[in-house]
């Protein structure tokens, strides 16, 4: 059973910092393209970071470039969100992907976390 469980989340202060993880387990982890994505209120889930199997390959929403930063660690079967100068436009809640893509994508994906809350106050 493949379970993706994200951690981090919390409140932060405009401008602050926060970094995101997500554990996978019960999936070959190196295998999989890893993305990131958020759902703020009343608002369609959007695409945030992607990253290819062995992290040479990135990708990132326009309104993140420059701010957040997806990395991996194959070894833990973790992949990390690192999020800075925070906005409050950034708060929703940050969900955890999995994807059996050999680059990266922004849609399609397998499997899903639950979700972990990013509330960034002006």
């Amino acid at each position: 059973q493949v379970q993706l469980v994200e951690s981090g989340g919390g409140l932060v202060q405009a401008g602050g910092s926060l970094r995101l993880s997500c554990a996978a387990s019960g999936l070959t982890f190196s295998s999989y393209c890893m993305g990131w994505f958020r759902q703020a209120p009343g608002k369609d889930r959007e695409f945030v970071a992607a990253i290819n199997w062995r992290g040479a390959l990135k990708d990132y929403a326009d309104s993140v470039k420059g701010r957040f930063i997806i990395t991996r660690d194959n070894a833990k079967n973790t992949v990390y969100l690192q999020m800075n100068s925070l906005k409050p436009e950034d708060t929703a809640v940050y969900y955890c992907a999995a994807d059996r893509s050999v680059g990266v994508t922004t849609r399609g994906y397998d499997y899903w976390g639950q979700g972990t809350q990013v509330t960034v106050s002006s």
